[in-house]
């Protein structure tokens, strides 16, 4: 939903920032705060922040923190390409500690006018559907659905939309649509592991297991860190009785989630 990678997720996870409990299928659930976070981190990669320093940096901040001051309290933003903590009037760097001195523009008597960089149009548009769809999904699906679909419209090439508008379409029964999207996404983002893990869960739900396992199998073969891969095609395989490949797959899931 947020848009983060998987890596960030599960560097999060590591360092015990976020701590999901498992879903039927060993999908991660997340708490309010969990999103919290995540969201927090969301905005630093949106900064252009590299994934690595954004771990490495709420790694430290936690490890510095006081038990009784909570995360969420604290404004952690991107400022150029380090990770700044505000608390209050105070601003430091988050894999330092220095203090930083803060050069906001406040407001003031008079006129400011700020002239924007022109950016790609469509882009921009993409974005804002994608995040209007996110703010609707809970309170109107209906809207946030028509929201996602624009964005794509706007971005083919942008993932998120679709694989938030997938989930959207699986959660309310409507396996064979979120199917299709998966297989028009694959048309311009093919090496992205999590369309074809999402289209693998849409094919069980329609009640296709042999051509799940495959789209599985791909997404292992894309990314084969994939934990939630593995565990999904060693269910399927010792369903169909094979043995061999499921103790492998759930050896190679077990190994992921030490």
């Amino acid at each position: 939903m947020l848009g983060l990678s998987r890596g960030v997720i599960s560097g999060l996870i590591d360092a015990g920032f976020v701590t999901p409990t498992r879903g039927k299928r060993r999908e991660y659930r997340f708490s309010f705060a969990d999103v919290v976070l995540l969201r927090t981190a969301h905005g630093l990669q949106a900064a252009q922040i590299p994934a690595r320093r954004i771990v490495r940096s709420l790694q430290r901040l936690k490890a510095t923190l006081p038990s009784e001051l909570p995360l969420t309290g604290l404004r952690i933003t991107a400022v150029g390409g380090n990770v700044a903590v505000r608390e209050g009037e105070r601003q430091w760097d988050a894999q330092s500690g220095q203090l930083l001195i803060d050069f906001e523009v406040k407001p003031a008597s008079g006129s400011v006018k700020f002239l924007a960089m022109p950016r790609a149009p469509d882009a921009d548009d993409a974005q804002r559907w994608f995040d209007r769809a996110v703010s609707l999904e809970d309170s109107q699906p209906a809207q946030a659905e028509h929201a996602y679909r624009e964005a794509i419209a706007r971005a083919p090439g942008y993932v998120d939309p679709y694989l938030n508008l997938g989930v959207l379409l699986g959660d309310a029964g409507r396996a064979a649509e979120a199917a299709r999207l998966y297989r028009q996404a694959m048309a311009h983002c093919p090496n992205e592991a999590l369309l074809h893990f999402n289209l693998g869960v849409a094919l069980e739900d329609l009640g296709q297991p042999v051509e799940a396992l495959a789209s599985y199998q791909a997404s292992i073969t894309l990314a084969p860190k994939l934990a939630d891969a593995h565990f999904n095609a060693a269910r399927l395989h010792e369903e169909m009785g094979h043995a061999p490949q499921a103790i492998r797959h759930y050896s190679e899931y077990r190994r992921l989630q030490r």
